[in-house]
């Protein structure tokens, strides 16, 4: 017959033993976890920004004649490098996969490690995000990650460029300007108050970037887009502030690789 018992009467004694050891195998699991999650991310010292699903508006009647129509998009999450590439990520690619350097990879300034690699093709771009089972970011994903959903002229916001935000260039195209302490590029990461509110440094800004796909009018048909010029966005360290605007596009020859002022990053799908 059953009886009643006081509160731990009639448990398995081996009960309080086993709770500890599955609470530690649980968090074990969760680090491994999180650790597989790292592991998908193939950018050492670049980390990746989640970008959530969701709609935003692209393009701008206010700006150049290529920036319109403003037209709502809904975009999947994605994820995004929180950094431009750097020379010294470019180079170990280079090693990696017996690619050719970047143009500018002995230079005494642009060639610094953790500068942004510049004098790179789109093609050589996107051979490194591909070499890393990554892609480069589509236009439309470019501009969600660097505008938000709140419609942001730059990448931190509406507020007017500053030395402190952003490396630009002077006040009229398209001359170096030293007030944001560097002559040409800056080590990424340098200006935190440019980041977007998501964490993404210079999307505005310091190098022009690469982006996936042919340049066409946003409203051409079909049948009238070519695929002729690639595109770069997002300005770079002689961008005047018109250009550093995250709606401005700048049609471009994919198979250029002497711009001292262009760059790339990557992003992957969930």
């Amino acid at each position: 017959m059953p009886t009643s018992t006081s509160p731990g009467q009639g448990l398995d004694p081996a009960a309080a033993t086993r709770r500890p050891i599955l609470g530690l195998i649980s968090a074990v699991v969760a680090l491994l976890a999180t650790a597989a999650d790292a592991a998908e991310w193939p950018l050492p010292d670049n980390p990746a920004i989640e970008i959530p699903a969701g709609s935003f508006v692209r393009g701008s009647d206010d700006g150049e004649a290529n920036e319109a129509p403003a037209e709502r998009l809904t975009l999947p999450a994605f994820r995004i490098a929180k950094f431009e590439v750097t020379n010294r990520l470019y180079r170990a690619f280079v090693v990696a996969a017996e690619h050719r350097p970047a143009f500018y990879d002995s230079h005494p300034v642009l060639g610094l490690d953790d500068h942004p690699v510049v004098g790179v093709s789109w093609g050589d771009a996107d051979a490194f995000c591909r070499h890393h089972g990554l892609r480069l970011p589509t236009e439309a994903e470019w501009e969600r990650a660097a505008r938000g959903t709140d419609g942001r002229r730059f990448a931190w916001g509406d507020t007017p460029a500053t030395a402190d935000r952003v490396s630009r260039g002077a006040a009229q195209c398209c001359g170096p300007d030293a007030a944001d302490g560097y002559g040409a590029t800056a080590p990424v990461g340098s200006f935190p108050a440019g980041y977007t509110p998501a964490g993404v440094a210079d999307l505005t800004g310091n190098v022009w970037e690469w982006v996936d796909g042919w340049y066409n009018p946003y409203d051409a048909r079909p049948a009238a887009r070519v695929q002729e010029f690639r595109v770069l966005r997002g300005g770079g360290w002689n961008s005047d502030d018109w250009k550093l605007r995250a709606t401005y596009r700048l049609a471009y020859d994919g198979a250029f690789r002497f711009a001292a002022n262009g760059g790339f990053r990557c992003v992957s799908s969930p």
